[in-house]
């Protein structure tokens, strides 16, 4: 029993682990809430160093493969990840002005579609699609209008949201995990329900020999 015993052991920990992670989402994601400003120009600055980074990948796997078809559009791509990177880095505001415009635009024309296919359909999801292309149209107008005071804090939003709801994930598969080992662990220790005798099978066949 000591080798099952360790493998849990070992999962109560990894899913612990998986529960702490996820409290830290969830408290970078509140300040993350109370503080906009810094937290869109760190998810910039994140986003320019994962640009960075993934075009020195790029450009490395490019050097590699040299010889093949895909060399140069590989370097191309490379290149131009790496441009972006630093650009982003250099100007982290400006390219947060440029992202909320284009999510602005993103809500309206979705919206927009939204809005007239729940009309011309009529299908049986006409009000859910319809109250979703109403809020995708004024969200998309209201950051348009208050574009670019809006770069402040939208982006930054949208970070904190998605490390908070990240967040809560983890610590529910952490505690979700750690609950069905315990309960496994439990049932396969000695002198539990299972080791009582639970296997009907053995249970009939030992009831036959004595007969």
């Amino acid at each position: 029993m000591d080798g099952p015993e360790r493998e849990g052991r070992k999962l109560h920990r990894s899913f612990g682990g998986l529960a702490l992670l996820g409290i830290l989402l969830v408290v970078a994601g509140l300040v993350g809430l109370v503080y906009t400003g810094v937290a869109t120009l760190t998810s910039m600055i994140l986003f320019g160093w994962l640009l960075l980074v993934g075009g020195l990948v790029g450009l490395v796997h490019a050097v590699q493969s040299r010889g093949t078809n895909y060399f140069w559009l590989g370097v191309v791509v490379a290149a131009l990840n790496i441009a972006a990177g630093v650009v982003v880095i250099r100007h982290p505001h400006g390219t947060a002005e440029a992202l909320t415009m284009f999510a602005a635009l993103l809500f309206l024309t979705g919206g927009v579609f939204r809005l007239v296919g729940s009309v011309v359909v009529r299908g049986p999801q006409f009000g859910w699609t319809l109250l979703q292309g109403a809020f995708g149209l004024l969200l998309g107008l209201l950051v348009l209008f208050d574009w670019p005071h809006s770069s402040l804090y939208v982006l930054g939003c949208f970070f904190s949201l998605a490390l908070l709801f990240d967040g809560l994930g983890l610590i529910a598969v952490g505690i979700g995990g750690r609950r069905i080992v315990s309960m496994v662990s439990e049932q396969m220790t000695p002198g539990g329900d299972e080791g009582e005798g639970t296997d009907p099978l053995t249970q009939d066949g030992r009831k036959r020999s004595e007969n």
